[in-house]
């Protein structure tokens, strides 16, 4: 664990994973996340494996909600109680960050925006994530990783070829991972000028906001000229033969990335036994290449299929262009480079058992994050509150009103 925020106090009021991820990559870099759950209901994640969603049995692993979850503690409070949010209240005043992803009216609702933590800690950083930004006609509608950031913000239609019938469908939070990380630098940033201003700023990152700076190419372009402007090239008409995938005889395939195909046409033909193609007239230089491509991407795709995938990634791996061969999820646990830079991280649970989860992409001196298990729900309750200054016969009352787990 990096102690880059050692010291540093968050606390989480959050679900699911976009804003939750961000606690768990400020929890690697060191600081203490307290994350607030219902003392019944918990953060909805952990009900996916009574749905059916995650394998279930006494080896279960509730892996969607251990990687935005890691690292943390949990308290169980119900925080629309007076004394739960005399609890949540007297939590604020030790902390450094109040992070959150209930919508405005919710917040408003539970006493929690910005003008009721501010009043208790003036100099807290809130952070707040949303599913198309906090101000605005949609700023209460719900947002969700496939709602917004694959549909309105227009990541699915980017992705999608022009032959299909339907949009293209997203992975498991995909945009919620990346928020996260959007978020956690956010905050970072916050604290930074708490330090330097003795002024905290409020944080805001939306799924809307996030699909548009992956998507900014295509959304300037329209904006200069208008309609679509990005084209959607096929694989025979791309303007560039060496971007692009090609299947191998074992229908697995490898990814060319030479932008600069002048540069590498010479070497990558060389590379595949096919030194004639450099000096083909219709292939001789970008040109010609621009002019053939579909010839080319010919040429290309029977040259591939005459060699398994391991023989290509055998053949390619002197080439100095970049090529990577396109690899399945689970061939990633044994990638070379995964190992060597600790991408991931062996954590360890309480029973013995153990499993890996994916590090946050931020390394610090070289050295990759050792990673804690996600907190059991309300695991923590009881040790924060005595570290809070409450005896067991406060905590005990609180437990009989429901106020905590």
């Amino acid at each position: 664990m990096s102690e880059a925020l050692a010291g540093v106090r968050v606390l989480e009021v959050a679900a699911w994973t976009f804003v939750p991820a961000a606690g768990a990559v400020l929890a690697d870099w060191g600081a203490d996340v307290i994350k607030v759950e219902h003392p019944e209901m918990g953060d909805p994640q952990r009900g996916l494996v009574s749905m059916g969603l995650i394998p279930g049995g006494p080896d279960a692993v509730n892996y969607i909600m251990e990687q935005p979850n890691r690292g943390k503690r949990s308290i169980g409070i119900d925080i629309s109680t007076t004394e739960g949010l005399e609890i949540l209240y007297k939590l604020v005043e030790s902390s450094d960050v109040f992070l959150t992803s209930f919508l405005p009216a919710v917040r408003q609702r539970l006493k929690v925006d910005v003008e009721h933590i501010r009043a208790i800690n003036p100099t807290i950083v809130y952070a707040r994530g949303s599913g198309q930004g906090p101000v605005g006609v949609d700023r209460e509608r719900p947002g969700y990783d496939g709602s917004v950031y694959w549909g309105r913000g227009g990541i699915a239609n980017a992705l999608t070829p022009a032959d299909s019938k339907f949009p293209i469908g997203g992975r498991a939070a995909f945009g919620d991972l990346a928020g996260g990380m959007a978020i956690a630098g956010g905050i970072a940033a916050g604290l930074l000028q708490l330090a330097r201003t003795g002024e905290a700023p409020v944080i805001d990152v939306s799924l809307l906001g996030l699909a548009m700076w992956q998507l900014s190419p295509d959304i300037v372009a329209s904006g200069l000229y208008g309609g679509d402007p990005m084209p959607k090239f096929s694989r025979n008409s791309s303007p560039n033969p060496l971007v692009g995938s090609y299947r191998t005889s074992d229908d697995r395939f490898i990814t060319l990335m030479m932008l600069q195909s002048d540069r590498y046409w010479p070497e990558f033909c060389t590379c595949i036994g096919r030194s004639d193609l450099i000096t083909d007239e219709r292939f001789v230089d970008g040109g010609a290449r621009f002019a053939n491509r579909e010839e080319c991407v010919q040429e290309l795709d029977a040259e591939f299929a005459t060699k398994t995938y391991e023989e290509w990634k055998a053949m390619l791996r002197g080439l100095t262009g970049a090529w990577a061969p396109v690899q399945m999820a689970s061939e990633l646990v044994d990638d070379p480079m995964v190992a060597a830079n600790g991408y991931l991280s062996r954590v360890e649970r309480g029973d013995g058992k153990s499993y890996d989860l994916v590090v946050n992409p931020v390394q610090m001196d070289e050295t990759a994050d050792q990673l804690q298990p996600a907190p059991d729900h309300g695991q923590h309750t009881e040790e924060i509150l005595l570290e809070m200054g409450f005896d067991w016969d406060a905590i005990i009352a609180y437990k009989e009103v429901g106020a905590i787990l």
